[in-house]
């Protein structure tokens, strides 16, 4: 009988521990150490849960900011269509929305959970804390919180990143690596709230916005640095929201200050948004300028766009010259800001860095050092924008670990 450990009860390990358990001749325990599996997965997506994006494997790379080749064999081997397909052959009801990506019908993240546990439980689900990781001639021994121990033929560290650390994900499993040996790249916060210098930012707190496009500049005048459309919202001290996330990924790298520009109406052309104006303005040429807005603007932005117009909110429109139009044109399509910093790890959705990459077997997620130690999910040093890309390789990577395990020969 092979014996599989699996350390961490999240996305990753839930998935590899069902897939590992209905293998014929093979027992698998996964150890969670909290009283409940799924903690970071339950609060993921403000409580929706974003599963995976219906795209293709290859589109899946695209959008890995770290090591995209490495997870070439895991995204082929369990691809986002297969994820659809095992929620759904559970009885978990799926759509997919705006840039592909896929939530529960019900956006109850809690759902998604219950699906993974259920598919956790052919395996016995061992709730105390593993503290200590030691591989001797009779396999990998695991010290218990309780100093019990327990032998496997096979170890998966899917213990996730520092990312969330409420909610169990402490970095754990970059010590256990360590000390059998591995490289652990520096853990570093991605997809995080990003900092601005402006005082505006605060004005407009909790503001949301949809269906703009934010980039952000290259200062050598070159490629932005990122440039997407979709939704993102104003926080008291810069901005958030999928569109700043995923932002933040190509951001952590670099230096700072780095400008963005909010383009408010990127389907119309300055020349279009020009003419709205005009026919606001001459439905009351008597109207303030600061009360001559609300058809382009949301109340909160309001303010901000006119003290940054250099207009006197009083100003009667029919006073309005050209010049003073084409300032508002360019701020609705290019409203800057100033980045600073970027989120700590505990603000951060996921965790850059983690285990060294080189020292693992792409095709069976195996380490290169250590024969019959695995890794999935967030321990490992890739990470993606979001999309639900980062999801999509803890499926893929835990599934693919879990099927080299059950299929590996004991030496």
């Amino acid at each position: 009988m092979k014996t599989i450990a699996i350390i961490g009860g999240g996305a990753a390990g839930m998935m590899a521990a069902g897939f590992a358990a209905s293998a014929p001749e093979t027992a698998v325990t996964l150890f969670e150490q909290n009283p409940r599996t799924g903690a970071k997965l339950r609060i993921t997506g403000k409580g929706r849960c974003n599963i995976t994006n219906d795209t293709s494997p290859a589109q899946c790379m695209e959008n890995v900011v770290s090591n995209p080749r490495f997870l070439f064999a895991a995204f082929h081997r369990f691809t986002p269509a297969d994820t659809i397909l095992f929620f759904e052959d559970r009885g978990l009801p799926l759509k997919t929305e705006r840039g592909r990506r896929v939530f529960p019908q019900s956006d109850n993240a809690g759902d998604v959970v219950a699906v993974l546990t259920r598919h956790a439980e052919m395996a016995n689900i061992d709730h105390r804390k593993v503290v200590d990781v030691d591989k001797t001639k009779e396999g990998f021994v695991l010290t218990l919180q309780d100093r019990s121990q327990r032998v496997f033929n096979c170890l998966l560290l899917a213990t996730g990143g520092m990312s969330y650390p409420k909610t169990g994900s402490r970095g754990d499993g970059y010590g256990f690596a360590q000390k059998l040996g591995h490289t652990v790249i520096s853990p570093k916060a991605s997809l995080v709230p990003l900092y601005c210098k402006e005082k505006d930012c605060s004005r407009m707190t909790g503001l949301s916005l949809k269906n703009v496009t934010l980039t952000v500049a290259d200062e050598k005048g070159k490629k932005p640095v990122y440039f997407e459309r979709g939704e993102m919202l104003f926080t008291h001290v810069g901005i958030s929201g999928p569109l700043v996330l995923s932002a933040s990924a190509l951001l952590r790298d670099k230096s700072l200050p780095k400008t963005v520009y909010i383009d408010l109406k990127p389907a119309l052309t300055p020349e279009v948004i020009n003419q709205r104006i005009l026919k606001d303005f001459e439905s009351n040429l008597n109207r303030d300028f600061t009360n001559s807005l609300s058809g382009l603007l949301p109340k909160a932005m309001i303010p901000v766009v006119v003290e940054r117009s250099g207009i006197s909110p009083r100003k009667k429109v029919n006073t309005i010259t050209r010049e003073e139009r084409k300032t508002v044109c360019s701020l609705l399509k290019a409203f800057s800001l100033t980045v600073t910093g970027l989120g700590s790890l505990e603000e951060a959705i996921v965790t850059a860095g983690g285990i060294h990459v080189k020292e693992v077997n792409p095709r069976t997620m195996e380490s290169r050092l250590v024969p019959g130690l695995y890794f999935a999910g967030e321990i490992l040093d890739v990470d993606a924008l979001t999309g639900g890309y980062n999801l999509q390789i803890a499926f893929s990577t835990g599934y693919l670990a879990a099927k080299a395990m059950t299929q590996k020969k004991e030496v």
